[in-house]
């Protein structure tokens, strides 16, 4: 009997060391760094191994005596690691990426390459019309099971390796499944409808959209839900803290930091739902997306409607309208999504560093950090300015793909190929952010009494409920006499109150109130919108 062929968690999800074939980022290369040649030392006849260690000595000598950096030949090229890798990605920050690898590698594309192929072979096993496959036994499914789920970098490399000779990716998987399934005759008896009326970019959009699914279910959304969570924490531990608010970087109206923290949340909430929301989309349509090749082989088969299924059992949306390639709009929503939550998170690193800078905030030192190599006292706020940094970076690659993406020459032109290759790097990119903002988080020391004390030096901030309780009692001019007795002078708690009590026309109550205002209570509903996050948070999903 034949088995279902829906989506099944087909490969373990190991994390690859770092190699041409786990790497996040696509462009690690080491550097070249060519020696001197052996002849200079032959003359005085030392051996090949020794003269090679003393080669390399002469050329760092020469390096720095000329300012010429070293450089080795590319047979003495070191090998990949995280000390030769060109991309951050996967050098210094290599251990904070590495979750992304088995998705985004070489080795990523290559496994879900394989999955794709595989499920697709088993789904014209169970289509009755192609009487060529027979429906698999247990033994043979079993088998394409075991294999999916050991499939590992050793695997990927003989892909590799068959592709040195073809020179196409997706054909060499072709011929490496082929060469498995020569291990049970009841599969090796069908290899030839491997790859089945396919194109390589029916494989290839398929296995881009299952890694930017797993990127997005597994990695994405939790980095942002830890994100939203703990700047959530923040705008609760901070909820009744008075803030002098700044527009245009001048004083103006109270809130609290709570509140101002709870907007940031909820601003992020509103982008993860709707990288959550954005359908991934699939075709298996052939060449033109036209089932031609399909129709001619089997014509009395509904083509449309057994892709549709296959692309819908791996856990996609059948995008029904397609030339040779599905067009990436899907992806553009993607990466301009994330990159709309990035932005937000750039607006509050800013803020952040901004409030520590004041003094609202003071940042928890750990032992053995140094925030300056000269300045012993400084204590920085790296985590931001790295978060900023980099979101900087993973916006500037997902711009290029969202532009890029959706557009191709005709029925299909080739730049996509090479541009869609860096689709974890503004993911790798934007979760590094995001643990560098996490981490700042972590240190965040609340001063309430830096708070207090600028509030209390800008008593001039109740202009406004003044003026505007004036205006309840038709007091002339109000808005004109508060901004003649406030703008450019240093307003007092004393001066205040006496220009209250010298308001001839506002009933005495109405004054009494107003004597009881302080920029430290004038805060509005603030507290209480802090309070009420969490509920908001959860009713975000209604509101989209």
């Amino acid at each position: 009997m034949a088995t279902s062929i829906c989506h099944r968690p087909a490969f373990a999800q190991c994390t690859p060391r770092t190699s041409a074939l786990s790497r996040v980022s696509p462009c690690i290369v080491a550097p070249r760094l060519g020696a001197v040649t052996l002849a200079r030392t032959a003359a005085v006849g030392l051996k090949p191994r020794a003269s090679r260690k003393i080669s390399t000595l002469i050329a760092c000598s020469a390096g720095r005596n000329s300012g010429e950096p070293q450089t080795w030949s590319k047979e003495e090229a070191p090998a990949l690691s995280g000390l030769t890798a060109i991309s951050p990605l996967d050098g210094r920050y290599g251990a904070k990426t590495k979750e992304l690898r088995a998705i985004f590698s070489e080795y990523g594309l290559i496994r879900y390459r394989v999955l794709v192929e595989v499920r697709w072979l088993q789904m014209l096993s169970e289509l009755p019309e192609v009487e060529e496959v027979p429906p698999f036994s247990p033994e043979a499914n079993a088998f394409l099971e075991s294999y999916l789920e050991s499939f590992g970098p050793e695997q990927a490399q003989e892909v590799k390796t068959i592709e040195r000779t073809t020179n196409h990716d997706v054909k060499a998987i072709e011929y490496a499944l082929k060469a498995k399934f020569k291990e049970l005759p009841e599969l090796d008896a069908v290899s030839e409808f491997t790859h089945f009326a396919c194109t390589s970019e029916d494989i290839n959009n398929l296995a881009h959209a299952l890694q930017l699914k797993a990127a997005i279910s597994n990695q994405m959304l939790s980095h942002m839900d830890q994100v939203i969570a703990a700047i959530g924490e923040l705008a609760k531990d901070t909820a009744e803290m008075p803030l002098l608010c700044r527009t245009h970087g001048q004083a103006a109206s109270p809130s609290t930091m709570g509140k101002e923290m709870a907007i940031f949340a909820y601003r992020l909430q509103r982008q993860r739902q709707q990288l959550a929301a954005v359908p991934i989309l699939g075709k298996i349509a052939g060449a033109v997306g036209n089932y031609n090749a399909h129709l001619s082989a089997y014509p009395e088969v509904d083509w449309q409607s057994v892709c549709h299924k296959f692309v819908k059992s791996l856990g996609l949306t059948p995008n029904p309208y397609t030339t040779q390639i599905e067009p990436h709009d899907y992806m553009a929503e993607i990466f301009q999504t994330v990159m709309r939550f990035n932005n937000v998170l750039v607006d509050f690193d800013r803020d952040m560093w901004s409030y520590i800078s004041v003094g609202y905030f003071r940042q928890r030192t750990i032992a053995g950090e140094v925030g300056s190599s000269t300045m012993p006292h400084k204590v920085n706020p790296i985590d931001f300015e790295n978060s900023e940094g980099n979101l900087g970076v993973a916006n500037a690659v997902m711009d290029h793909l969202s532009n890029k993406l959706p557009i191709s020459r005709w029925q299909r032109d080739l730049t996509d190929s090479t541009v869609i290759r860096n689709l974890g790097v503004g993911f790798a990119q934007s979760v590094l952010s995001y643990q560098s903002t996490l981490r700042g988080i972590s240190k965040m020391l609340p001063d309430a009494e830096a708070m207090h004390s600028d509030l209390n030096t800008n008593w001039e901030v109740l202009a406004e409920p003044i003026q505007t309780v004036m205006r309840r009692y038709a007091v002339p001019e109000p808005y004109e006499k508060l901004k003649a007795f406030t703008r450019g002078q240093r307003v007092t708690e004393e001066s205040m109150k006496k220009f209250v009590n010298d308001l001839e026309d506002v009933p005495e109550e109405a004054k009494a109130k107003l004597l009881e205002l302080t920029p430290m209570n004038y805060i509005g509903n603030a507290v209480t919108q802090t309070h009420d996050l969490m509920a908001k948070l959860g009713q975000v999903e209604d509101t989209l």
